[in-house]
């Protein structure tokens, strides 16, 4: 993971721990009590070109297994791409993941102890991102995983300073949640059978970040903040049935069965990161 990508929480941190060197105390701001709002921006993830679809061939129930062709070659061999295949050979190319606005719907509480802020806040919405990868095979043909997040939600604590003036650095971490949306696509491959599994899973992770919020109003506050979030969605697979034809020659999926099929499944890393505006109404 490249350090840039944890610049804007280590800013975010840096400011939270400068801050108190510039004040005291709080003075007349007072940021205790229950507040509802949202948030609305934008979230993106790691473009992971290294990324592989994983393989079952005997049934043991792990994924460590390489189909081969008849001549004991990976028949796998022409690669894979970090994104959704144009058509069946790396030559066609493959379009990448997709990055989108997103937007969420809170509800929080803080308790003020002097100029310390500490607080629970919980979030929903929508991300509309979605992660594809593909494998090629020696066929030619090409096999795509793709999720996208339906929607999203997350429970976290929270811990600020805030200024005399009622500026607020905080940094934040907890719960995630996702419910992911998950489809699969082949393309050169009529032989064989591809039974998907239950489209949608429940991803559970965590999720960490910072920002800033500041008081306008006795009752309204706007802010910024980045959360990294990482989910655990590994439960989508698909089962490659044996050759439907046996006169026609042989797919990546009729050489080295052990068990009469393959269980093809995906990495279970689920990474976002997001930067929002958000705003508060305090009661």
């Amino acid at each position: 993971m490249k350090f840039g990508k944890f610049a804007p929480l280590g800013a975010t941190m840096a400011l939270a721990f400068a801050t108190p060197a510039l004040a005291q105390d709080a003075g007349g701001v007072d940021w205790t009590g229950p507040y509802v709002g949202g948030s609305f921006g934008y979230t993106f993830q790691k473009k992971d070109g290294a990324e592989h679809l994983r393989f079952d061939t005997d049934g043991d129930g792990a994924f460590d297994d390489q189909p081969r062709l008849g001549s004991g070659a990976p028949a796998f061999s022409p690669g894979t791409c970090g994104g959704a295949a144009r058509g069946r050979t790396p030559a066609a190319g493959c379009s990448g993941d997709k990055d989108a606005i997103g937007w969420m719907g809170h509800v929080g509480y803080d308790m003020q102890f002097g100029s310390i802020v500490a607080g629970i806040v919980g979030e929903a919405g929508k991300s509309y991102i979605s992660d594809s990868v593909t494998e090629f095979s020696t066929n030619p043909a090409s096999y795509t995983f793709t999720r996208r997040i339906d929607w999203n939600a997350n429970l976290r604590a929270r811990l600020g300073y805030t200024t005399p003036g009622g500026v607020m650095p905080y940094i934040t971490g907890g719960l995630a949640y996702a419910k992911v949306k998950n489809a699969f696509r082949q393309d050169g491959n009529g032989n064989n059978t591809f039974t998907p599994g239950n489209a949608k899973e429940d991803a559970w992770g965590w999720t960490m970040g910072g920002g800033l919020e500041a008081k306008v109003a006795p009752n309204f506050s706007i802010g910024a903040r980045y959360l990294w979030t990482r989910y655990k969605a590994n439960d989508y697979t698909v089962v490659a049935g044996p050759n439907a034809n046996p006169a026609v020659a042989p797919t990546a999926f009729n050489n080295g069965f052990t068990n009469g099929q393959t269980v093809i499944g995906r990495g279970d890393k689920f990474d976002t990161q997001s930067v929002m505006a958000t705003a508060s109404f305090r009661f």
